[in-house]
């Protein structure tokens, strides 16, 4: 049974990139551009994970997005992985005090994304 991915990044390359890295995985693939339609997106379609950059434009970044989701008990189990260019251990603990399953840093390697999808505990 294929997961559901949305990837949500202000970035299209960035979401191009990680879409390309998940398309031979069996995954069927979302994407958004901003916190207002993660959230649309999220509510619609009830994905397995959501890989959520922390930087955004527009009311809601990737920390706010990531507390509201996870405080909403339609997405209970829904796995949360921020993505982000802030590496520090500040950073990190401001992503997990929203609530967020994993953190990443950018750049990460294809490689990297796929193995820890494929250790989530993702429900079925």
């Amino acid at each position: 049974m294929s997961k559901t991915v949305l990837i949500v990044d202000d970035h299209a390359d960035i979401r191009r990139l990680i879409r390309m890295t998940l398309e031979f995985e069996d995954y069927q693939i979302h994407e958004a551009a901003d916190g207002e339609s993660a959230l649309q997106l999220a509510a619609a379609l009830r994905p397995d994970v959501v890989l959520l950059d922390v930087m955004m434009p527009g009311a809601l970044d990737g920390l706010e997005v990531c507390a509201r989701l996870k405080a909403d008990t339609r997405f209970a189990g829904m796995q949360v992985i921020l993505l982000s260019a802030r590496g520090q251990a500040r950073d990190r603990e401001a992503g997990l005090r929203a609530g967020a399953d994993a953190y990443m840093v950018k750049p990460f390697s294809p490689l990297q994304l796929i193995d820890h999808l494929a250790s989530l505990p993702l429900s079925a």
